[in-house]
């Protein structure tokens, strides 16, 4: 969406806010021994309480309230009672959310204890590239030059890009224009990012794989190559400058 007055700056701000609020809450929530329907029911009340309904479930009727994705799930993870976590597991959870006719995003990656699958090198990407990538995002770059840069960085630290999963406008609804802001360079796409525009930026940088190929289950993400995933993403508004971080209360960069 475009953020034309103050009511929708507050409104957005609102339930960006709670969203990555929610995401940092379940985080620290985690523990080994616990299942992912635990967790995700954590995550569920707290937006509930809150009045928020879960995007997922509302648009999709996706099977949990997040999107919690483990060890080599690359994304869409179902939340279910029999996905105990263990020490070690490298962890996605992914929430998004609406809030008063407002929707946001946010997600991150990180490892469940101690990295005893030295899984924080893939992680420490993932954030940093998700950084450098918003802190390049103004009114008139080309969306295709961010997926450039985060093309050339996974590959300087040894890593590829799953290119079927992308960033997307967000607001009115969990997906809107435009829906491919890509983590690879697309040499056709012309489309510039636009001031006062909300988009949700998301890094998904791999081991191995290129592609996210879905499940049996109809939900569930595997890379094609195998390997494991990690994804960061933040809802952002768009300026002349520096963009403004509407999630930046998930502390996915602490």
């Amino acid at each position: 969406m475009s953020i034309k007055t103050e009511e929708e700056l507050i409104g957005m701000s609102a339930i960006a806010d709670l969203v990555a609020r929610t995401l940092k809450a379940m985080r620290e929530y985690c523990r080994p021994g616990m299942s992912a329907k635990e967790l995700d029911d954590f995550g569920g009340t707290m937006l509930a309480r809150a009045g928020a309904k879960s995007a997922p479930k509302a648009t999709y009727n996706f099977p949990g309230y997040t999107c919690i994705s483990v060890n080599n799930e690359v994304a869409h993870g179902i939340p279910s009672e029999n996905k105990i976590f263990k020490e070690g597991d490298l962890i996605n959870i992914d929430v998004s959310a609406e809030l008063n006719g407002f929707w946001a995003d946010n997600g991150g990656s990180f490892i469940l204890g101690d990295d005893i699958n030295n899984h924080q090198p893939l992680v420490d990407a993932s954030k940093l590239i998700l950084e450098k990538a918003i802190s390049s995002i103004k009114g008139g770059v080309k969306i295709a030059d961010i997926g450039l840069l985060i093309e050339k960085t996974a590959a300087k630290y040894g890593f590829t890009v799953i290119k079927n999963l992308a960033g997307h406008g967000v607001g009115r609804s969990l997906h809107e224009e435009p829906h491919d802001i890509l983590n690879y360079y697309e040499r056709d796409n012309k489309t510039r990012f636009r001031k006062n525009s909300v988009v949700a930026i998301e890094t998904f940088i791999s081991t191995r794989s290129t592609y996210a190929v879905q499940q049996p289950d109809k939900w569930t993400l595997l890379g094609d190559k195998g390997g494991f995933v990690a994804q960061h993403e933040h809802t952002i508004l768009v300026t002349d400058g520096a963009p403004v971080i509407l999630t930046e209360a998930n502390g996915i960069w602490e």
